[in-house]
């Protein structure tokens, strides 16, 4: 199944591959810093940064972009995407940016062109309340964290 998504490269994303998918398996098409060349952005130890992509898109009515973290990035260096997974709607059409944080010891450097994410679409279900006084009986009740061991 595939999703046609518009695409426009912002100027600063000029010259940056295009997102894709890494193989034919993937789920995840990856996102590239569009920081400039002479301007790597630098992630202190406990550090976050909002890094552009230079591209903005135009998802369908009904879906959504999800920005994830790239395993290898939190795996290697303690890097991640700090509100993952980001959400960007289906009325959205500013540049995608990355929130990335430094959980690692030491400090990170993201360069023009570093894969820094993992873009994933979905479709969206919404949802409508409807209140009522009492909510119906399940076995695990109320309780919360850490109630199912």
């Amino acid at each position: 199944m595939s999703l046609s998504v518009a695409l426009r490269r912002l100027p600063h994303g000029e010259g940056l591959p295009q997102p894709r998918y890494e193989t034919d398996g993937a789920a995840g098409m990856d996102l590239a810093a569009a920081v400039p060349e002479d301007a790597p952005v630098t992630l202190e130890a406990g550090g976050r940064a909002l890094i552009p992509t230079g591209l903005a898109m135009e998802i369908p009515p009904g879906h959504e972009a999800q920005i994830r973290p790239r395993s290898g990035l939190a795996l290697k260096h303690g890097v991640t995407v700090l509100n993952a997974p980001g959400t960007i709607d289906s009325d959205y059409r500013g540049e995608v940016s990355v929130l990335l944080v430094n959980h690692g010891s030491t400090p990170y450097v993201v360069s023009r062109g570093m894969r820094i994410a993992q873009l994933v679409f979905a479709p969206v279900t919404r949802g409508a309340f409807v209140e009522k006084v009492e909510l119906e009986t399940s076995v695990r009740g109320a309780g919360g964290f850490g109630s199912t061991g």
